[in-house]
């Protein structure tokens, strides 16, 4: 018997901080979803002034007000993505809604804000949310999580393959086979696009991020700096592992930039990205032929062609592939992920992969508020 499709938004705001996405999904079981609407909820300036001073640390207050107000930024990102879909709310149902990540410091603690109530009010479908924080509860580092939907849907039927995540942090996925999850695993890797965009815009104060690379274009890395920053211990860590802007934010960018100032400063970041991530899979994952990249660092020609540089380095060979050559557009993949999360846990699925996280076994993730 064919399984009844069900309808639902996913949600993602990450580290980059650049606006909400959504994305109307349709599945007919865990390892088939049809994208049918997409759409950026952007943050303006002041918005994302707010969450990077919740980050920075705040009063109750702030925090509060904030949870309700990246609801309601959740919420016109899930009409928006209806609208492009040409879907209604009463197609849907469910909503998964991960919140803004505030503070991410495993095994201690995970903090996610965002009202799922809202959701749940607003449209009148149950809401998933907080879907890191059972992993933490269990030991383990609650994320990355996007890694099992890597596995579901988008691993190759032949080959092994590798699914790199380019946004604020950088995560990558090793699948042997797709809907395999022996011999998968999953881990961040260090800093994506959020150093490279801090200290553009401490370069050029108001520039939201490296638009189409064009500073990094403009500079030269400095090599030595380069080196003792390709020290830190947190590359040379062994997975499960991840990390967040509590390590790789504004202020790791800020000493940056005193170092490294101008172009060379996000020249130097960019290749801070392409060459961490190239060691780690030198160190940590087994020989590929293929890499498939999505999120917002595919669209910076410079780390694109960084990454090609490292990961062919010492006469491998390995091609680099945008996501959307195989599948929807990349931007909308973790938002995407997220909404098989919250089938998965609506269905009494566990969502998190074990040798992503290092959590003591899988779990059925997240809360949910009814309808």
């Amino acid at each position: 018997m064919t399984e009844r499709p069900s309808l639902g938004v996913g949600l993602m705001s990450g580290t980059s901080l650049d606006g909400m996405d959504a994305a109307f999904t349709r599945f007919t079981g865990p390892t088939h979803a049809d994208l049918l609407g997409f759409a950026t909820r952007t943050y303006s300036d002041a918005e994302r002034g707010a969450i990077q001073a919740g980050l920075a640390g705040g009063s109750a207050r702030d925090f509060a007000r904030l949870n309700v107000q990246l609801a309601e930024w959740a919420c016109e990102a899930v009409q928006l993505a209806l609208d492009a879909g040409r879907g209604r709310a009463s197609d849907l149902d469910f909503i998964a809604f991960p919140g803004q990540t505030i503070w991410h410091e495993p095994p201690a603690v995970t903090w996610q804000l965002g009202e799922a109530a809202l959701l749940a009010e607003r449209f009148g479908v149950r809401v998933v949310s907080n879907f890191r924080a059972r992993d933490v509860a269990a030991g383990g580092q609650g994320a990355p999580l996007v890694p099992v939907a890597d596995v579901l849907l988008f691993g190759a039927a032949d080959a092994p393959r590798v699914l790199l995540n380019l946004g604020g942090m950088a995560n990558l996925t090793y699948v042997e086979r797709r809907a395999q999850e022996r011999g998968a695993f999953a881990f961040d890797t260090g800093p994506g696009v959020a150093v490279v965009d801090a200290v553009a815009r401490l370069v050029r104060p108001g520039l939201p991020f490296d638009r189409d690379g064009a500073l990094a274009a403009q500079g030269a890395a400095d090599e030595r700096v380069l080196a003792e920053l390709l020290a830190d211990p947190f590359f040379r860590g062994p997975p499960p592992k991840s990390t967040g802007r509590e390590r790789f934010g504004d202020e790791y960018a800020r000493a940056l930039h005193a170092r490294v100032p101008g172009a060379n400063g996000v020249a130097t970041a960019v290749e801070l990205t392409a060459r961490s991530i190239a060691a780690a899979m030198a160190e940590w994952v087994p020989p590929v032929r293929e890499v498939v990249a999505s999120g917002g660092g595919v669209h910076h020609p410079g780390l694109m062609s960084a990454l090609e540089r490292a990961l062919c380095a010492r006469g491998r060979s390995v091609r680099l592939r945008r996501f959307d050559e195989l599948f929807f557009p990349g931007d909308a993949k973790e938002a995407v992920a997220f909404a098989l999360l919250g089938y998965l846990t609506l269905h009494g699925q566990p969502g998190n992969l074990v040798a992503a996280t290092g959590a003591a076994g899988p779990r059925v993730l997240g809360t949910v508020t009814p309808a």
